[in-house]
């Protein structure tokens, strides 16, 4: 391979987001992470043809991708379908189910169903996640600690929050949200950093069946791209683009999305076992042309100035999973995909659409007057009609036979009746109650029993946010990964530590390789992995939730929790409670005692000492002992200080004092 080639296959391979290969012989990769000679594969260059992945093996992909679509097909309408009701463009699908419109007049489309996906896209909003990233060993309390602040700023720099808002969109609508956690080596000039996205649930395929994406055979990722970027991108294509052999399925666009000099360039992941590991191979090509493929790299690679074995034996990841989450609503049995508030509620929709529009067309009738005319009555119908016209001209005589009035029957009440029976059945179905919006029914004004209805209201919202929480918490995973696999040069971060302090810090990944575990007598213990648990909390807790905590710890500072004397019988009462962050305020409240013990030690070793060595400063140590620790001074003598706490403050701490010991009345 001629300095050219090297340059173009370079070129290529940071243009698809992946690592440059650096051809370098197996002797000089005797470092962390080195190239054993057995790694080190055969370094001719081969044809294009003898390459592990060539033109058959890409027909082969292109055929498993026609089946998976195939096998996709009903989920992609159900999609589709689901974002016209999104834009209240479902009249079409209405009209096919019940003839509803056929006539070509009005037809309503109502937005209640909208309003239920808009209200719980601001409750999944109000539950933004925050991971916590926890340690399973003790040597790993740090670096969990800088994970747990380093990966919100990698996040942050992704603007995961406007990604975490689009997918939540489309989980209500479509019934799933699908994430993307990648390395981008285009990013940070070149040095290379994690990228989170939305996918578009109609340009991936799996295999049919599956429900854990996981375990799929192929995973295919689509997208569309013009010829000319794809020719300036890859200068070796010119001339070799033919016709498209796939084109994914498109949401109606409310523009007109040209097509033309258009090319589907096609990403597929899949598993491969090499050397008793199980691997992540990929390839990216369009057409019968491959743009970069894992098993095509046969020579080792430097990343990072780190040398590493061919990715050919290590493959893409070295976590080895298809690096796509997927978030699912309601889930069903046989797909990574479920269903969502448009699946659910469109029935009812139907019915309310249906409704309004036999209404409407009723009161339309009502409010213009419809006559009967003899033919020979008489009457001048263009005057009758002009209502501009005072006058009517009439030919003979006028009877009540010559014009009558066409009578129209009003609607009954029961139709409005079923109207709102339905209404009330799709926000019954739906969650999306007068309590969950905050309307409160007439008669209930404690406090108490409207947060009661508000929690109870809000189950179904906690539970997709609980869901959307444990796919949060796999996006960590990959980026904690991807963090341990690329991260091997310094990187700076802006942090915010205790008490809103901004920091800046540097970071590597040498905290998450492999670690020497020792010998024990005389036995090599050989190396463990840093591995780490997550755990994901709301970042901002809503309105009423801020004002019970707020009003909580009030209440725990005017009862004395904080008083250091009360230790154990705070602890005590916390222990029978249960609320975020108890445990964390149990340490707090311990600790305090702790030290408040040890400087009433200290102070009582340094009064006893200066009662003999200093009699004339005893005193001062004895009041300054009174004032500090709020207590009479050791040793008979005369100081106290009184705590001067208001009666009602002193009656709340025996009260609490009481309610903590088991058994006693409450």
């Amino acid at each position: 391979m001629n300095k050219e080639e090297m340059k173009l296959e370079q070129e290529i391979r940071t243009e698809a987001g992946l690592r440059v290969e650096v051809p370098m012989q197996a002797q000089n990769a005797q470092m962390p992470g080195e190239v054993l000679p057995e790694e080190v594969l055969p370094e001719e260059v081969l044809p294009e043809e003898a390459l592990p992945v060539g033109p058959e093996r890409l027909l082969e992909f292109t055929r498993i991708l026609q089946r998976y679509k195939a096998g996709k097909a009903r989920t992609e309408q159900r999609i589709t379908a689901s974002e016209q009701w999104w834009k209240l463009r479902n009249t079409v699908q209405e009209q096919k189910d019940t003839g509803i419109g056929a006539d070509g007049g009005f037809t309503a489309a109502s937005g209640w169903l909208h309003n239920v996906i808009v209200s719980k896209h601001a409750d999944a909003m109000q539950s933004y996640p925050e991971p916590s990233i926890l340690p399973r060993e003790s040597a790993d309390v740090q670096e969990a600690r800088q994970l747990s602040a380093i990966i919100p700023c990698i996040l942050e720099q992704n603007q995961f929050e406007s990604t975490y808002s689009d997918a939540m969109w489309q989980k209500l609508k479509t019934g799933t949200a699908c994430y993307k956690v990648v390395w981008d080596q285009s990013r940070l000039n070149g040095l290379g950093d994690i990228a989170v996205e939305r996918v578009n649930l109609l340009n991936i395929y799996w295999e049919p069946g599956v429900t854990d994406i996981q375990k799929s055979r192929y995973f295919f990722h689509t997208e569309s791209c013009d010829r000319e970027l794809l020719e300036q991108r890859y200068p070796r294509l010119k001339g070799k683009l033919k016709g498209q052999s796939f084109v994914s399925t498109q949401f109606l666009y409310d523009d007109t999305v040209p097509t033309e000099d258009k090319h589907t360039v096609i990403e597929v992941y899949y598993h491969k076992e090499v050397g008793g590991k199980n691997t992540l191979q990929y390839c990216k090509f369009v057409g019968d042309q491959v743009l970069f493929a894992t098993e095509n790299q046969l020579q080792p690679a430097m990343e990072q100035a780190v040398a590493r074995p061919p990715m050919a034996l290590t493959g893409l990841y070295d976590h080895g999973k298809f690096p796509y989450v997927f978030d699912a609503l309601y889930p069903i049995e046989g797909s990574p995909c479920g269903y969502g508030f448009v699946d659910l509620c469109r029935n009812p929709q139907t019915v309310i659409d249906l409704l309004n529009t036999a209404f409407v067309k009723n009161a339309m009738v009502g409010a213009t007057p419809r006559y009967f005319r003899r033919q020979d009555g008489g009457v001048n119908a263009a005057q009758f009609l002009d209502l501009n016209n005072p006058l009517v001209d009439v030919a003979g005589s006028l009877d009540e036979n010559a014009l009558r009035r066409i009578e129209h029957t009003a609607l009954d009440a029961n139709y409005i009746a079923v109207l709102d029976r339905t209404i009330q059945e799709l926000r019954q179905t739906s969650g999306n109650t007068d309590t969950s919006t905050g309307n409160i029914s007439s008669g209930v004004t404690a406090a108490s029993a409207i947060a009661a209805l508000q929690e109870a209201s809000g189950k179904g919202s906690r539970d997709s946010t609980q869901a959307s929480y444990r796919a949060y918490s796999r996006i960590v995973e990959l980026c904690i990964e991807l963090v341990r696999q690329f991260y091997s040069l310094p990187r700076q971060f802006r942090i915010t530590g205790q008490y809103g302090v901004q920091q800046f810090v540097s970071y590597t990944n040498k905290g998450l390789q492999q670690q020497h575990q020792g010998n024990d007598f005389g036995q090599d213990m050989g190396y463990r992995l840093p591995v780490f648990d997550i755990k994901v909390s709301a970042q901002k807790q809503n309105v009423y939730t801020r004002v019970s905590q707020n009003e909580m710890a009030l209440q725990f500072f005017k009862l004395g929790f904080f008083n250091p004397q009360l230790a154990d019988q705070t602890l005590q009462c916390l222990q029978m409670m249960d609320f975020d962050g108890r445990d964390t305020l149990m340490q707090g409240i311990a600790r305090n005692a702790a030290l408040y013990q040890k400087l009433r030690q200290y102070m009582e070793l340094s009064l006893a000492l200066a009662q003999q060595a200093s009699p004339g400063s005893a005193q001062a140590i004895a009041r300054d002992m009174a004032e500090t620790l709020g207590a009479a001074a050791p040793g008979g003598g005369d100081i106290w200080v009184g705590s001067g706490e208001d009666a009602r403050v002193e009656q709340a701490r025996r009260q609490a004092g009481e309610a903590a010991q088991p058994g006693s009345p409450a």
